[in-house]
């Protein structure tokens, strides 16, 4: 069965140029799972210019949405780092 993933980074890099808090990327992970997507991709880059930490947590704690998070392995930036 094929599966559809969005990936919502750039409805994030709109609301950052706008400088507002719209649109809100956990609306649109809400939107597009309930118009039939079975996942959402995130990237949370080095310099955050597009999704936010803030974005992560709220996005990740819905479990009704499933994410596929995209994440650097650089230490020195990555509060998220695995530990060993």
């Amino acid at each position: 069965m094929k599966r559809l993933g969005v990936n919502i980074d750039h409805v994030a890099t709109i609301r950052n140029a706008r400088g507002t808090f719209h649109p809100d990327p956990l609306t649109i992970a809400k939107l597009v799972t309930k118009c039939g997507a079975h996942s959402v991709t995130i990237h949370l880059r080095e310099d955050r210019r597009h999704i936010k930490d803030a974005d992560v947590i709220k996005i990740c704690k819905n479990r009704k949405i499933i994410t596929n998070l995209e994440i650097s392995l650089n230490k020195k930036n990555n509060k998220y780092s695995v530990k060993k």
